[in-house]
């Protein structure tokens, strides 16, 4: 059977996504702001190389000037890999929290790694789901089980880059000057949706562990699950990926079918949170109510709720699911097939069945 989601207290053993450095005597030797000629710690630059290399994201909560700790990143060649640093005299909680805000992703999927027991304790007691690490320690951060995927796919290999992609479609948004739409059309939006292959099946198996806001079910899929119901001819795997001017977002969508006589069960349904801003979090559920419509037959779909995935209860009712049993937390839903939504129009949809 599928692995549901681990709960809160299991945190020890659920996949982190950011790890989060002070800088003064964490990240360095020595104390910036007190005019310290600051150095690396030793295996530092192959440490972060090497999270990064897994999709872990990195970044910083360091109370300094901001101008000189960026400019001592840039001198050591490592700025690049901090996404969204936050260098000022904040707490380091709100730090920590800004850029949770900024990345999108699980504060619980968090790690922050600082020298002082009393910066730990203070973010300990504002965010209780991060984990924090004693600077001591660094060097063992590259064997936590937390931060060691089983598997280490194409798109997470490039996830620093992606999100840079996406910092620069934010800016250019910002700068742009006209309704949001005419901005998302400029974009030149590619949804690309087909028949999963066996090179998606990694792919998948990490989605379905990494993705929770937008999950139907909150179920953990294996590999090995994943290539028995793609060749299954009882089950449709679709998998979806999304590309504008900037490049590509990766495989950020997947779905699951189990057909029967007379109807057809959307038994997962998930989207990645990074393309919630793009509008494009219903195209494959419209895709799946254009295909049973179609194909003449009844469509349900399972949900169970979560902690996390209101957004994709609140994606069910809007494209005219409604709840025809119910045990405890788990639904399931049916649409009648007589509302057809159509894709936004600034999307072009590109289907290889």
């Amino acid at each position: 059977m599928p692995e549901t989601t681990r709960s809160m207290d299991d945190r020890a053993v659920k996949s982190a996504k950011c790890v989060v450095w002070d800088l003064d005597d964490t990240l360095w030797h020595g104390t910036l702001s007190a005019d310290d000629d600051v150095t690396l710690k030793d295996g530092i630059v192959d440490l972060l190389r090497t999270l990064d290399s897994r999709g872990i994201l990195l970044s910083i909560a360091s109370k300094n000037n901001h101008d000189d700790a960026m400019r001592k990143l840039t001198e050591f060649g490592i700025a690049e890999y901090f996404l969204h640093p936050q260098i000022n005299w904040n707490s380091k909680s709100s730090s920590v929290a800004e850029i949770q805000k900024r990345l999108n992703i699980g504060i619980d999927t968090f790690l922050f790694i600082d020298d002082q027991p009393f910066e730990r304790d203070e973010v300990a007691f504002a965010l209780p789901e991060v984990e924090t690490v004693d600077a001591l320690d660094y060097l063992t951060l590259a064997t936590l089980p937390r931060l060691t995927p089983s598997v280490v796919t194409e798109d997470a290999r490039r996830r620093r880059l992606m999100y840079l992609d996406d910092e620069r479609r934010h800016e250019s948004e910002l700068a742009y000057q006209g309704p949001r739409e005419d901005f998302l059309r400029e974009l030149g939006l590619v949804f690309g949706i087909s028949r999963a292959g066996g090179d998606d099946l990694l792919r998948l198996e990490e989605l379905t562990k990494r993705t929770s806001q937008l999950n139907s079910t909150g179920i953990h899929y294996s590999y090995e699950q994943i290539e028995r119901l793609m060749r299954d001819p009882h089950h449709d795997l679709w998998v979806c990926e999304l590309t504008d001017r900037y490049g590509s977002y990766g495989k950020i969508g997947m779905a699951l079918v189990e057909k029967g006589r007379d109807r057809w069960t959307i038994k997962l349904l998930l989207m990645s949170c990074r393309t919630v801003s793009k509008g494009v979090g219903t195209v494959l559920l419209s895709f799946l109510v254009k295909r049973a419509a179609e194909a003449e037959t009844r469509l349900f779909a399972d949900f169970r709720r979560t902690p996390r995935n209101r957004q994709m209860l609140l994606t069910y009712q809007l494209a005219n699911f409604r709840v025809a049993s119910q045990d405890g937390d788990d639904y399931t839903y049916e649409n009648d097939l007589t509302v057809s939504q159509g894709y936004p129009e600034y999307i072009k949809v590109e289907v290889n069945a």
